[in-house]
């Protein structure tokens, strides 16, 4: 199991969050996603470390930024 966190730039709605949500759920071996509107932080728990490209497609075609 391993989790990581990422920062997204440019949610500001709970569809924002759904968006995200949906995209990086998508991702093989991710097991749980949990979004922070407020903060713009995204945890994600997967069976293994995921590449962050991987991450960042999925982040960029919800139409938000990942930071670094």
């Amino acid at each position: 199991m391993s989790t990581a966190t990422y920062t997204v730039a440019g949610m500001t709605c709970g569809h924002c969050v759904s968006s995200v949500t949906e995209e990086v759920e998508q991702i093989a071996g991710v097991t749980g996603v949990d979004v922070d509107l407020a903060t713009g932080k995204v945890t994600v728990t997967s069976d293994a470390p995921l590449d962050v490209v991987q991450v960042k497609g999925a982040v960029e075609e919800a139409g938000y930024e990942l930071k670094a």
